[in-house]
């Protein structure tokens, strides 16, 4: 079963341009992602969906993914509750619909 992988961002006011280039271009064409959207979830709240073929192929692109984070975090804002500028969550598929 694939693996997914979900990221939930607060963009700052005016600064939404700058988020979606950062994952333009191949800029979020990480090794193993087999397929990824963005979806904006409100006004100034976006998340980002991976499907991978497994939880190693995810592990072993976290590095990659951590370097386009850096790339576009200060456009972030910090989301409270410790959880820093994202707020992510992974795991294996257990029941397709």
């Amino acid at each position: 079963m694939p693996v997914y992988n979900v990221v939930r961002f607060k963009v700052k006011p005016g600064e939404e341009a700058a988020f979606l280039d950062a994952h333009r271009d191949g800029k979020a064409k990480w090794p193993g992602l087999e397929h990824g959207v963005i979806v904006k979830t409100g006004e100034q709240t976006f998340c980002l969906i991976g499907t991978w073929s497994s939880q190693d192929a995810m592990v072993a692109a976290r590095s990659a993914m951590i370097k386009t984070l850096d790339s576009f975090r200060s456009v972030l804002e910090d989301q409270g509750g410790g959880r820093g500028v994202t707020d992510a969550v992974s795991g294996a598929v257990v029941l397709e619909l």
